[in-house]
């Protein structure tokens, strides 16, 4: 997170993260008034720093201040009015995917449990179900963002037949990171659908996830339940996915 605010005499940068064992640079600019350079002053936890401002590009040494991996930082960067100094790596003071599954199981009921360890910051865990040919996700557990060991649990809602898990974090960057998968076959007889003649809606046997989806593969309904109402719905050609299984029906 960036902020900007203003004292009297100059402006402040502010730039909080998790410190992730790696220094910041920052890409400084001559002040307005051309004189010297912008940046003046580099605050790190509340503590000025000894790091040398007076360049084009400077490096704030977060390695010399004994910071343990993860851990808050705030940057101040005191700069002159009319120019900003810009953080180069922003994305180097983010929490990245750095878990470590040490157990991974689900019970006939669906309570799917894990610990893991070696968090380095408070991300999600999202857990994902693998059903009609991909990988969708179900729910999320916060993680707790520390290197110890932690336990979590998330309650699944089974299809028929064989069910697949596995959980995910992602942090900043387009890079996620995955836990191996998980199985367990349910006891869960498999529902049926019907469409009454009036189109209204489609009636399933028991509750479901569903997804409806058009001729263009566009997401039109989705939900959990045991109806779902298609009188708005354009007439045409649509395709239903519902339990494990993956279907056609004309409106």
């Amino acid at each position: 997170m960036c902020v900007i605010s203003l004292s009297f005499f100059a402006a402040t940068l502010v730039v909080e993260g998790k410190y992730q064992n790696k220094n910041v640079f920052v890409q400084n600019a001559y002040s307005s008034n051309g004189v010297g350079f912008c940046a003046q002053e580099i605050k790190v936890n509340g503590k000025i720093t000894t790091d040398e401002t007076n360049s084009s590009a400077f490096e704030i040494n977060l390695a010399s201040l004994q910071l343990k991996y993860g851990e808050n930082v705030v940057i101040e960067i005191l700069h002159q009015e009319g120019c900003t100094p810009k953080v180069l790596n922003l994305e180097d003071l983010k929490p990245k995917p750095t878990f470590e599954i040490l157990a991974l199981s689900i019970n006939p009921s669906g309570l799917l449990k894990w610990t893991a360890k070696n968090e380095a910051g408070v991300l999600p865990y999202v857990i994902e179900q693998f059903k009609w040919n991909k990988w969708i996700p179900i729910g999320e557990v916060p993680g707790i963002g520390t290197p110890e060991s932690h336990d979590y649990s998330f309650q699944v809602a089974m299809h028929s037949g064989e069910n697949k898990y596995r959980l995910k974090q992602k942090g900043l960057s387009a890079q996620a990171k995955y836990s191996q998968e998980v199985t367990v076959r349910s006891v869960i007889n498999k529902p049926s659908f019907a469409i009454p003649k009036n189109n209204s809606g489609i009636d399933f046997s028991a509750e479901t996830g569903y997804e409806i989806y058009d001729s263009y593969g566009i997401v039109v309904k989705k939900g959990f339940g045991k109806t779902v109402k298609i009188d708005n719905l354009t007439k045409g050609g649509y395709y239903l996915c519902y339990d494990n299984t993956m279907t056609e029906f004309k409106k």
